[in-house]
């Protein structure tokens, strides 16, 4: 019998994070150590709310859930209620939520530190949030990149193309100073899913309302939180020229469908990364260095191409 593969996933849960943690859920090959939250998408209580709900619909409250984060490096927070709406998942409250005792007392940053030194060489992290938790880890055990077996994170970009800002992807803008630590302090092997990535291998709308029809209570689920950004994205669509306004772009979904099917990348590009912190216009913005200008042995993977029907398949077992 093959072994599980092993996973850390670290979120901010907001509608795409839940889609990526069912996705991961339903995974047969998967087991997921731990889930910790950070500030994001909304606030932390929120996050931790929204995934416990998520385990509730999936039944798989016996997963532990642990709080971290609640503030970016530097204390300055922002929020994407626009797109998932003020609690996160749509505003569609379920009074029968578990309730934030249902946590577990440790703090994510050390249940990440104790996780990953309980199974050294074998976790991988997926994180889809700021990645203040992650630079929160390695300021406390500078090994603990060297503990991992790899890291995926979905954020930061590859053409400049912003979300939140001009030039910020919302993940890496969210905290600039802990994508920076991380990028610049990780050296396990390090792939990432960058915002352009998603757009550039989306989904056609008739796979989303297909995808959500299925008559399961996951798929029930996904219907009620997933209203809000479907309407808002509608809405920008129609006097927007902006790409990820076009098909579905689940974005969480590709980091998690990455890190749990090593045949699921196609095309990647090999180069070092930094973030720019101090720049007007691009303070969060993920720089790519091909020419080697940075003079940095350790290498990233920048993914490019993916395959969409397995993304598809993978989507569609979270639902049922």
């Amino acid at each position: 019998m093959m072994a599980k593969k092993l996973l850390l996933v670290d979120v901010d849960c907001g509608v795409d994070d839940a889609q990526a943690l069912m996705m991961a859920l339903a995974a047969p090959d998967v087991q997921i150590l731990g889930i910790t939250c950070c500030h994001g998408n909304t606030t932390l209580e929120n996050v931790c709310k929204n995934v416990l709900r998520v385990l509730k619909t999936c039944d798989r409250l016996e997963v532990p859930v642990y709080g971290g984060a609640s503030r970016a490096l530097l204390g300055q927070n922002m929020h994407a209620s626009n797109y998932h709406g003020v609690d996160g998942l749509g505003d569609v409250p379920d009074p029968t939520c578990p309730g934030l005792d249902s946590l577990k007392k440790e703090h994510a940053v050390l249940a990440m530190l104790r996780i990953v030194s309980e199974y050294p060489g074998q976790v991988t992290l997926v994180a889809t949030g700021p990645l203040t938790n992650l630079a929160l880890a390695l300021n406390m055990d500078p090994t603990f990149p060297q503990k991992l077996k790899s890291l995926f994170i979905m954020g930061g970009n590859m053409e400049s193309r912003g979300n939140i800002t001009v030039c910020g992807e919302f993940n890496f803008a969210c905290d600039p100073e802990a994508a920076y630590a991380v990028l610049n302090g990780f050296e396990c092997p390090t792939h990432i899913a960058t915002w352009e990535f998603t757009c550039n291998n989306s989904l056609p709308w008739t796979f989303y309302h297909e995808w959500i029809s299925q008559d399961t209570k996951k798929a029930e689920f996904m219907r009620k939180i997933s209203a809000h950004s479907f309407a808002f994205t509608k809405s920008r669509s129609n006097h927007s020229g902006e790409i990820w306004t076009r098909e579905f772009v689940s974005c969480d979904s590709y980091a998690v469908a990455a890190a749990i099917d090593e045949s699921f990348v196609s095309s990647s590009i090999h180069c070092a990364v930094s973030v720019e912190l101090s720049g007007v216009l691009t303070r969060g913005m993920m720089v790519l260095d091909p020419l080697g200008k940075l003079q940095k042995d350790h290498k990233a993977f920048i993914m490019t191409k993916c395959d969409i029907e397995k993304l598809k398949s993978l989507l569609m077992e979270a639902m049922k």
